[in-house]
């Protein structure tokens, strides 16, 4: 509700007088009601696109891991069991990829600190 909205309340009521003022104050709590009612529901729906956010963000950061699993057993198998010369740094660089990716991507969906926590 803006200060021109009561403003202009108060002028009506100055100028139609006392019988009118119920109305005039009836009409100015439906309206005041519908703007609290449309601000609820506007907090609501920001609060479940955020939590679905976070489903989704959940979802793929968990999708991520198991792809990284199963591509880190078998560059971890091949060089150990490959009948050359088995090369420990190889593996050792390619899980730090593997590690790098995920935190990455971890990083890049968690929630920016501009309000409150939605659980």
């Amino acid at each position: 509700m803006a200060r021109q909205d009561v403003e202009s309340l108060l002028a009506a009521r100055g100028e139609l007088g006392v019988e009118y003022e119920s109305a005039l104050v009836e009409s100015f709590t439906e309206r005041v009601e519908r703007a609290v009612a449309e601000r609820s529901e506007q907090a609501a729906r920001e609060i479940n696109r955020r939590r679905r956010a976070d489903d989704s963000a959940r979802i793929r950061q968990f999708a991520l891991g198991v792809v990284s699993l199963v591509v880190g057993v078998p560059i971890t198998i091949v060089p150990i069991v490959a009948p050359d010369d088995p090369s420990l740094a190889g593996v050792v660089v390619a899980w730090l990829g593997i590690v790098g990716v995920n935190v990455a991507h971890a990083r890049s969906i968690r929630p920016r600190s501009s309000g409150p926590a939605v659980r």
